[in-house]
């Protein structure tokens, strides 16, 4: 039995001129969120198609659990399910009626497809706003719903595509609760997302997306490291001293300082010529220089670069290579 949810090799979907996905390779292992990341008509949907069994690729090879997704096409649909981007259910019946239908198509006796709504509306927090029809839901309700109806019958391996767009941040931590009970289940996800902290909070390893192509792979650590910078963080004793310390840090690291909005806070990015220890030694330069220019310095910090840092960095430097 592999240990691998999907690996795709040369994975290609041509529609006319335009290459939507361009030679992915991915390696997803089973029991993870993995994350995959990018803008918009980064390809990441096609992929997901392709992978559903939706879409047949024009080029390369893709196989979930070992079955390759066209020659076993039958046996992939056996143990995916997918959750798109907009809502699939049926608007004018209730949620209680949408997870029964569903569940009976899926083929569950009744008595059994009523048990299953009810636990799956109670688990997701539907359980008051069961008898509603789904077009009074809110967003994050029609979301819930959704993935409620993904697993009617629990999948080996989940497609979430997008599952928080547009929502608010209650609703969006709501969703990130769901996906984190789902894979401790045992299910697989494979999560798109444009949220950079999405990416953050949820996946084990990520593959960055642009223009069909997979610019980086890795865990979040890895991704941070690979840009090889990270972000100085002050907050001074006295906001008089910040202009002079905005000098003496450009000077002392040879980058731009962001002032924050906090009148005695600034950042600064360090280099660290691509290792922890060059970062941490270029701020500690900066420290005995700010020191010395009688600066007193109250907090510090030395992190790793955000994701969207790292999206920007990466994307920045293909723009540069293309």
């Amino acid at each position: 039995m592999t240990d691998l949810a999907i690996e795709t090799t040369g994975l290609v979907k041509v529609f006319g001129d335009n290459r939507a996905v361009d030679g992915v390779d991915l390696r997803v292992p089973a029991g993870t969120v993995y994350g995959v990341l990018g803008p918009n008509g980064a390809g990441k949907t096609t992929t997901v198609r392709m992978l559903a069994t939706l879409l047949r690729p024009d080029g390369g090879e893709a196989r979930v659990f070992g079955k390759d997704v066209q020659k076993d096409a039958d046996a992939v649909r056996s143990r995916v399910s997918l959750t798109g981007q907009y809502a699939s259910v049926d608007e004018d019946l209730t949620g209680t009626e949408n997870l029964v239908l569903l569940a009976r198509l899926l083929g569950h006796a009744k008595p059994a497809a009523r048990d299953r709504a009810a636990q799956l509306l109670e688990a997701f927090g539907l359980r008051e706003a069961a008898g509603k029809q789904v077009k009074n839901y809110s967003g994050g309700m029609r979301r819930r719903i959704d993935i409620a109806a993904s697993i009617l019958n629990t999948p080996d391996l989940l497609f979430l595509d997008e599952p928080t767009t547009g929502l608010d941040p209650r609703s969006r931590n709501q969703v990130w609760d769901i996906v984190r009970a789902v894979v401790s289940q045992g299910t697989t996800v494979l999560l798109t997302t444009q949220y950079l902290d999405e990416a953050d909070h949820l996946a084990s390893r990520i593959a960055v997306i642009d223009h069909g192509k997979v610019i980086a792979e890795g865990t979040k650590g890895e991704l941070k490291a690979s840009v090889g910078s990270g972000a100085v963080h002050l907050r001074l004793r006295d906001a008089d001293q910040r202009p002079a310390a905005e000098r003496v840090l450009a000077e002392a690291l040879g980058a731009e300082v962001l002032l924050d909005p906090d009148p005695v806070a600034l950042t600064a990015r360090v280099n660290g010529r691509g290792s922890e220890r060059g970062a941490a030694e270029q701020a500690a330069h900066a420290l005995a220089e700010l020191a010395r220019s009688g600066i007193t310095v109250d907090n510090f910090a030395l992190g790793q670069p955000s994701l969207d840092e790292v999206f920007l960095a990466l994307t920045d430097k293909k723009g540069e290579a293309a």
